[in-house]
């Protein structure tokens, strides 16, 4: 009788170690990288952030708070202009 159990056992483990497996350990990886480039994306949008926070605060010493905005203006135009100009071509 004794033996019946511990066969039943190592039958249970076998099963459970087989469907661990096949689920667990196969998505373990893609859960792995996931978070992980959600965790790098989050801090290239925070550094994308400071960074133009930065260079705003850099030119509103010299300029003003409205000149400031009007170089950031113009720098969106010239690039908006320049993307417009290559959807053209394709």
């Amino acid at each position: 009788m004794h033996e019946y159990a511990t066969r039943f056992a190592d039958l249970l483990e076998q099963v459970a170690t087989r469907v661990r497996e096949m689920t667990v350990d196969r998505i373990r990886k893609a859960v792995t990288i996931t978070g992980l480039g959600i965790l790098a994306g989050t801090f290239g949008l925070l550094a994308v952030i400071f960074l133009i926070w930065t260079i705003f605060g850099a030119l509103e010493i010299p300029l003003t708070t409205a000149g400031a905005f009007g170089v950031f203006g113009a720098v969106l135009v010239a690039i908006g202009g320049y993307m417009w100009n290559k959807r053209k071509e394709e």
